[in-house]
C-alpha cells in the first residue's frame, strides 16, 4: 500500500511540476524534445525532492533506520538534526518557482549530501547496495539541474571564452599555494589541552 501511495505521489507531482514548467515556458515554441525535457526535469526533481523531504522527516524523528546507519558509519547522532533541518527547506527551494540562486544552493546541498553518503559507505567498505542509491540520487540531482527550465536558472553569469582560463587559473594556483603553505606549517603532536 505504501509503495502505491509513493508511486501515485510521484506521478501526480511530476505532472504538476511539468504543467508548471510548461506554463513558465509557454512563450517559447513547444516541440516534442521540449516536452520530453520538461517531463524528465519534473520526474528527476520530484524524485530528489521526495527523497529530501522524507529524509528530513526520518532524520528529525531520529528513526531507528537512520540511527543504525549513522552509528555504522561512525557519525554522531546529532548529525541527524543538522541534516534534517537543511533537507526540508532544500526540497521546498527546488520546487518553488523563481529564486534561482536559492535553487543553486539547494542543488549543491543535495549533491554534497548524496556524494557524502556514497563516499561514507564506500570508505566504510560497504557493499554496492548501500552506496549505489546515493550515487543514483546524485545522478538525479545533476539531471534535474541540467534539465531545469530557463526561468529556474541564474542568468548573466556565463564567463566569456577569454575569461574562462584566467578566471580558473588564479584560484587554482592560489589554492595550490595554500596547500603548500599548509603542508609546511603542519602542527606537531596533538592539540593543546
Amino acid at each position: 500500500m505504501a509503495a502505491v501511495l509513493v508511486t501515485a505521489l510521484i506521478v501526480v507531482a511530476t505532472i504538476a511540476i511539468a504543467w508548471t514548467a510548461r506554463d513558465e515556458e509557454r512563450a517559447s515554441a513547444r516541440s516534442r524534445v521540449a516536452l520530453i525535457r520538461t517531463i524528465a526535469y519534473s520526474l528527476f526533481t520530484v524524485l530528489i525532492t521526495f527523497e529530501l523531504a522524507a529524509g528530513a522527516l526520518w532524520d528529525l524523528l531520529e528513526i531507528e533506520y537512520v540511527r543504525v546507519v549513522l552509528t555504522h558509519l561512525g557519525y554522531p547522532l546529532y548529525l541527524l538534526i543538522i541534516l534534517g533541518v537543511w533537507r526540508g527547506p532544500g526540497a521546498v527551494a527546488l520546487l518553488a518557482p523563481r529564486f534561482p540562486r536559492l535553487k543553486e544552493w539547494a542543488y549543491a546541498g543535495a549533491f554534497f549530501d548524496y556524494t557524502g553518503a556514497a563516499a561514507s559507505h564506500l570508505l566504510k567498505g560497504d557493499r554496492v547496495g548501500l552506496w549505489m542509491p546515493p550515487l543514483a540520487f546524485t545522478t538525479f540531482t545533476l539531471l534535474s539541474w541540467a534539465l531545469r527550465p530557463a526561468s529556474r536558472r541564474l542568468t548573466g553569469i556565463a564567463p566569456t571564452a577569454k575569461m574562462r582560463v584566467a578566471s580558473w587559473l588564479v584560484p587554482v594556483l592560489t589554492v595550490a599555494a595554500m596547500l603548500v603553505i599548509g603542508f609546511f606549517t603542519l602542527p606537531k603532536g596533538g592539540p593543546p589541552q
